[in-house]
This record gives C-alpha cells, sequence and structure tokens, in this order.
C-alpha cells in the first residue's frame, strides 16, 4: 500500500513531535458499511502515530461498538477521530473531535491538536482561563471547516 505521508513531510512532523511530552491517545471511529473517507483517515493516523512512541492508536467501529461512540458523542458520525490524554490505562477526554479526514489545512491543526493533548496545558491565556472558570453552564464550542 502506498503512503500517504511523503517522507519529507514525516521528517517535518519527527521535528514537531520531539516537542511531545505526555503519551497521547488517538481514537479512530469508522463504519465499514457506510463511510467514504474511512479507510483513508485511517492510514493517515496509521502513519501519524508510528512516528512517535508516545501516540497510541485504537481503531472502532461505530456499528460494533454503539455504547463507545456514544461515550465519546461521535455515534453515527464516521470518519470521527478523539485526541484524549493518556496515563497508563487511563483515557481523559479534552473534547477535541475531528469529522471527516484531515487533510489539508486541517492536518496541520491535527498535529497542533497532538502537542496540545501531550503538553497537558491550553495555552489560554489567564483572562481567558478566568473567564471558561466563571463560566457557570456548559459551553458546547463547534468549529467547522469545509475543504476548498
Amino acid at each position: 500500500m502506498e503512503k500517504l505521508l511523503p517522507a519529507e513531510i514525516v521528517k517535518q512532523i519527527q521535528d514537531v513531535f520531539k516537542e511531545l511530552k505526555h503519551p497521547v491517545q488517538i481514537l479512530f471511529f469508522g463504519s465499514a458499511a457506510r463511510c467514504e473517507y474511512c479507510d483513508s483517515t485511517r492510514q493517515l493516523l496509521e502513519e501519524l502515530t508510528e512516528i512517535s512512541d508516545l501516540l497510541t492508536l485504537s481503531l472502532h467501529d461505530l456499528d460494533k461498538e454503539p455504547e463507545l461512540a456514544k461515550l465519546y458523542q461521535v455515534e453515527g458520525k464516521a470518519p470521527a477521530t478523539v485526541i484524549a490524554a493518556k496515563e497508563g490505562e487511563q483515557i481523559t477526554d479534552f473534547g477535541i473531535r475531528y469529522l471527516g479526514i484531515p487533510s489539508g489545512h486541517e492536518f496541520t491543526t491535527l498535529i497542533q491538536a497532538i502537542l496540545l493533548v501531550s503538553g497537558r496545558d491550553s495555552g489560554l491565556a489567564p483572562q481567558s482561563r478566568d473567564y471558561v472558570k466563571a463560566l457557570t453552564k456548559p459551553l458546547h464550542l463547534e468549529v467547522f471547516v469545509t475543504p476548498t
């Protein structure tokens, strides 16, 4: 099978991944029955997680593991990728999701999300942290990107 990530891109990612501090769990949710980009997304994540020992990938089928998909709030959404922290067997979900294939500009965002989760710090300014602490109701934030 032909690699999706060219050697020069892998080298760049290796350099960036030198900044990884703590383990990251990447959960892939696909569907064998109904998913145009699942194979490509899975392959991309497999190639990416091979670059660092601090990255672990687990593969899940939405149809065979509906409770897990519900737990991670990706039911019915394939392909879906969850970026989470990993400490031993403990997985901590920070709510970072990618729906669809994270290619193009989204690939850079995926790399940044992995670095963010690995560092275990949001990078928010102190005033933003204070604002978030003051929230009294849950806040649901979504960012949508369309291919160009």
